[in-house]
């Protein structure tokens, strides 16, 4: 699965801290054969993702759209498409099938998101769902 990642309280906080447990859950994603991509509506975010040692995971960054999120990443004419999208913001996952992540902005060692993450994508590639309330499944696409 090419699993894409929003950046801002996404995985880095407000305080720049990077949020508990995303290396590990990107480790974990990785060894099960998922690819692992950055977007930010800030930009490309490689210095974040240098800053954090986190560059043995992805396998790119790129601009994410800030509305229109179908049709906008459609005209991206991006290298692979997101199957799964990880954000703060549910309009993204609901739009591209993903999960919605609470919104970090602080360190807090009892944040458990990452792992919460790590659960339910694994749960949606051995069964094709998630009854989570805050996964969204891919709109069939019409044309």
């Amino acid at each position: 699965m090419n699993i894409f990642f929003d950046v801002d309280y996404t995985w880095l906080g407000i305080d720049g801290s990077l949020r508990p447990g995303t290396q590990n859950t990107l480790e974990r994603l990785i060894a099960d054969g998922n690819s692992i991509y950055i977007w930010s509506g800030a930009g490309i975010r490689w210095t974040d993702v240098e800053k954090h040692n986190l560059t043995p995971f992805v396998i790119d960054c790129f601009v994410k759209p800030m509305d229109n999120y179908l049709e906008k990443v459609e005209q991206m004419n991006l290298p692979v498409k997101p199957d799964i999208v990880i954000d703060d913001y549910p309009e993204v996952p609901t739009a591209l099938g993903g999960f919605w992540i609470r919104p970090y902005f602080y360190h807090t060692s009892s944040d458990n998101e990452m792992e919460h993450i790590y659960q339910i994508i694994t749960e949606y590639i051995r069964t094709g769902h998630s009854n989570d309330t805050r996964f969204k499944g891919k709109a069939p696409h019409h044309e």
